[in-house]
């Protein structure tokens, strides 16, 4: 994909700083969610931090609830607009770590995994959804192999993430969220070098699916078994 001027860094201004400062405390607050794990995220050094999707408002939980800043790609047009709206969003998304990119296929694609590669490179921490896209149904569907790319090409941990509940605080459709508590769960990190080299499309996908399989142990959703597409737009 190609990368919006957006930054691989996380965001250190003043905004950055304030929008943490009262957004966690509040949303924490509010939402009382359920943390478990949390020691088991790094406190420095690269680390994927690999989630199910079941709601928009995961990019926003995983961020309030982990120990340290986190990164991950959003849709570039969450960074456009103009005005006074334009920059709130702009400055929302930036504030959570967002890196806007273009979504689709192909050169897109190979682009976006460099980006995240970059992060990680950095020493950051960086979150995705191996699933690709929000779960409809409720359903733990196979995970997409860049995640595991990431891994072996980085070194860097992969820490599987549970979020349970996130489809009641938005729902699809809902444009803000509602009080509904929430889980969020750590699991242990893993190690996928054991799994062999990013350049065998077998090592991949073992390494995929032993993420998966620990997200499933956290979540206890059922497995779809097939991959999940996005609805067209």
């Amino acid at each position: 994909m190609c990368a919006e001027p957006a930054p691989a860094q996380p965001h250190t201004g003043t905004f950055y700083g304030l929008a943490r400062a009262v957004m966690i405390p509040v949303a924490r607050l509010l939402y009382r969610p359920r943390v478990v794990g949390r020691r088991n995220v790094p406190k420095s050094g690269a680390v994927i931090l690999a989630s199910n999707h079941l709601s928009f408002i995961d990019s926003v939980v995983i961020p309030v609830v982990a120990p340290r800043r986190i990164q991950f790609l959003a849709k570039s047009h969450y960074f456009e607009g103009t005005g006074l709206a334009g920059w709130v969003k702009r400055s929302f998304f930036a504030a959570i770590g967002a890196v806007g990119v273009k979504r689709g296929a192909g050169r897109d694609s190979q682009d976006a995994l460099e980006i995240s590669k970059g992060i990680l490179e950095a020493g950051q921490a960086f979150a995705l959804y191996p699933e690709g896209t929000r779960s409809r149904d409720g359903r733990l569907y196979r995970g997409r192999t860049g995640v595991a790319w990431l891994a072996l090409t980085t070194g860097a941990p992969v820490v599987p993430v549970g979020l349970v509940g996130t489809e009641r605080l938005q729902p699809v459709g809902r444009r803000l969220p509602r009080l509904a508590r929430v889980t969020v769960a750590f699991g242990e990190p893993i190690d996928v070098s054991v799994f062999g080299a990013a350049t065998s499309g077998k090592a991949r996908r073992a390494a995929t699916d032993a993420i998966m399989t620990e997200i499933q142990r956290l979540t206890g959703q059922s497995e779809a078994g097939v991959y999940n597409e996005a609805p067209a737009e």
